[in-house]
This record gives C-alpha cells, sequence and structure tokens, in this order.
C-alpha cells in the first residue's frame, strides 16, 4: 500500500486538529494511515513483549491456586495429615504434630503469605493487559472511524464526478459551452 498523505494533513483534514494536539494514540493511527500500515501489535502480543518471566511464573502460580484441582488437593493433604496426626492414629503411628496442629498451621501460614501476594502480581499484570487491549481497541476503532470518513469522502467525490458526468451528457448546466 503507497503512503496516501502525511499525518499532519490528515489530522486537520480528518479530526479538524493540529496533529500536535492529538493524544500519543491518535498520532500512532494516522501515522500508520498515513504510511498505508494498517496492521500493529496484537494486544497479547504487547502484553508479552512487557512482561517479565517473573509475571508469567505468577499467573502460572496464579492459575494453579486458584484451581479446583488445587482445592481438592490440598483438602486431601489436609484431612490426610489430621488423620495421621490424630488420636485414632496414635496406635500404629508416632504423630509429628499432635493436635492442635501447630506445623500444620505454620505450613498454611507460610503458604498463604507467599501465595496471596504472587496471586496479587497476577491480577496486576492482567489488569496492565486489559489496559493494553482497551487502548489497542481504541485504537482500532479509531483507525476505523477514519477509514470510513476517508472513504465517504472519496465515494461523495465519485458521486460528484457521476453526476458531473450526467449533467455533460445530457446537455444540461455545467456543460462547457465556451467553444
Amino acid at each position: 500500500m503507497k503512503p496516501e498523505a502525511d499525518p499532519e494533513a490528515l489530522a486537520e483534514e480528518l479530526l479538524g486538529r493540529p496533529f500536535c494536539d492529538l493524544d500519543p494514540e491518535e498520532q500512532r493511527v494516522l501515522e500508520r494511515i498515513a504510511s498505508g500500515n494498517v496492521i500493529g501489535m496484537d494486544s497479547d502480543e504487547a502484553a508479552a513483549a512487557t512482561s517479565s518471566p517473573a509475571d508469567h511464573l505468577a499467573d502460572r502460580v496464579a492459575a494453579v491456586g486458584g484451581s479446583w484441582g488445587f482445592i481438592i488437593f490440598f483438602t486431601v493433604v489436609l484431612v490426610v495429615w489430621m488423620a495421621l496426626n490424630g488420636s485414632e492414629a496414635a496406635g500404629w503411628i508416632k504423630p509429628w504434630d499432635p493436635y492442635p496442629y501447630i506445623l500444620l498451621n505454620l505450613v498454611l501460614s507460610t503458604i498463604a503469605a507467599l501465595q496471596a501476594p504472587v496471586i496479587m502480581m497476577s491480577q496486576n499484570r492482567l489488569s496492565k493487559k486489559d489496559r493494553i487491549t482497551a487502548r489497542h481497541d481504541y485504537e482500532v476503532n479509531l483507525r476505523t472511524q477514519l477509514e470510513i470518513i476517508r472513504l465517504h469522502r472519496k465515494f461523495d467525490k465519485v458521486l460528484a464526478i457521476i453526476g458531473q458526468a450526467k449533467r455533460e451528457a445530457s446537455g444540461g448546466p455545467g456543460v462547457n459551452d465556451a467553444d
């Protein structure tokens, strides 16, 4: 696709404002339209480009820690822990953490203390990704509106030329009689 105009001219023509008064998103859209390059980075690609390995790890921990599989597995572990350390099991195994399960309480507190901030990091990353997606959607919508305006103006010019040609063909007003 060939470049059709510079962004400054497009800003005046389509938005009626100087290019320097536009938001960065609007400037990017006009630059893409002017260059003929309307394909930008996908919002998922943009979010992935700004994320670190720690962000991906936080997402995995949140995915595992917030799943039914984790809840069921951990419930089974807790029940087995209490059964092996309970008074009924005292006859065939020596309890390593008898009631009130102080070691179990310490383990659960440690897991919660580590898991909660990691889940919050994942939520922050998802929030950032949502903002990127919203910005991307805004740019796509703006680009679409601007392209519709441009097509509408081109269509109006074509209709005017067709109307002029019809008038000239029928000998009506607008025919150059100076010959």
